[in-house]
């Protein structure tokens, strides 16, 4: 794991290598071959308070175009579907998108993070619960502005990460990217978002035991 005393400021430089690809492949094959372990620990989460803090912004009534960036085997996606929206996902693992197509039976796009390839203007809100954090802070501005130029006008934009003091690196075979609010907030007001509600994560423990900073955000 790489530290850093003040990312709020500059780059992390342990990024300056130009190995995108294999970051990104590192983690996906994790994905690949724990996708049964994974859904088995994650099927049963609850993450309402996501879901009603993501929806409420939108305020809109179904059907909306809802994409879930990182949806894994479709849990969040599936419960998008039975509200009766129109959400697809997306997803690097290709047994995530496998397992999802068969949970949902809706639309999942196979792709890296690095290299999407989404249609301008096509989505109401992105839904982007514990995966963004996957990317490197270096390629995170391109993420970003992906996903802002894929949203309506006044689209929104929900992510939930794991927070930290802007370390980044990999743990195990992932890699991430564990930052705080201030720094998550420079670089997602530069892509042109603004900020609609923060909070930690999970909800009525001491902020020391709230590893999740969530955050909701529209498109400007």
């Amino acid at each position: 794991m790489v530290n850093s005393k003040d990312q709020s400021e500059k780059e992390t430089s342990v990024l300056d290598i130009p190995q995108w690809q294999d970051i990104s492949e590192v983690t996906i094959a994790h994905y690949d071959q724990s996708a049964e372990d994974y859904w088995a620990g994650t099927r049963d989460h609850d993450v309402g308070q996501n879901y009603t803090a993501f929806l409420t912004a939108m305020k809109g009534a179904p059907p909306l175009s809802i994409l879930d960036l990182g949806c894994g085997p479709g849990r969040d996606l599936k419960y998008f579907c039975s509200l009766g929206h129109d959400a697809v996902g997306l997803d690097g693992s290709k047994n995530f998108v496998k397992m999802a197509q068969a949970y949902c039976g809706c639309d999942v796009l196979h792709q890296n993070f690095l290299e999407l390839k989404l249609p301008e203007n096509r989505f109401d809100g992105v839904f982007a619960n514990a995966s963004i954090f996957h990317v490197p802070s270096k390629k995170l501005p391109d993420v970003l502005l992906t996903l802002y130029t894929t949203m309506k006008p006044r689209g929104v934009l929900f992510c939930s990460n794991p927070r930290g003091n802007n370390e980044e690196g990999f743990s195990g075979n992932r890699y991430g990217c564990f930052m705080n609010l201030e720094t998550w907030r420079k670089y997602v007001t530069r892509a042109g978002f603004v900020e609609l509600q923060h909070y930690f994560r999970p909800a009525g423990l001491p902020l020391d035991k709230q590893p999740w900073l969530a955050s909701v955000w529209r498109k400007n």
